[in-house]
């Protein structure tokens, strides 16, 4: 008997989203930013590899699946990128000394 690739692509995936959420979740918060940094060089990849599948039209049509797609990959890696960014900065704004005013 043989298993439909379809069945086993989808129970890996839906064995990655139980996974990541515990793993997200049981991280300390001293370890967040190191973790969103890292997901930030991840999502650089997915936009590489997204630019590669936007240009990737062998057809004479721009308008292909493909390019869609590829579009959109790199419109939502950009967004999680530059978001992540800025999560990060105010995560560490948190732990930087305030200054006391001097009366």
């Amino acid at each position: 008997m043989e298993i439909d690739p379809f069945i086993f692509r989808l129970s890996i995936f839906i064995l990655s989203i139980f996974v990541g959420y515990y793993v997200v979740w049981s991280v300390t918060p001293s370890l967040h930013t190191p973790l969103m940094s890292v997901t930030n060089a991840i999502s650089s990849v997915i936009i590489v590899g997204a630019i590669i599948a936007a240009l990737a039209s062998d057809e004479g049509s721009i308008f292909t699946s493909s390019t869609f797609f590829g579009y959109l990959a790199i419109t939502l890696a950009a967004v999680n990128i530059f978001g992540g960014f800025l999560v990060t900065q105010r995560m560490l704004a948190m732990y930087k000394k305030k200054k006391r005013d001097k009366k």
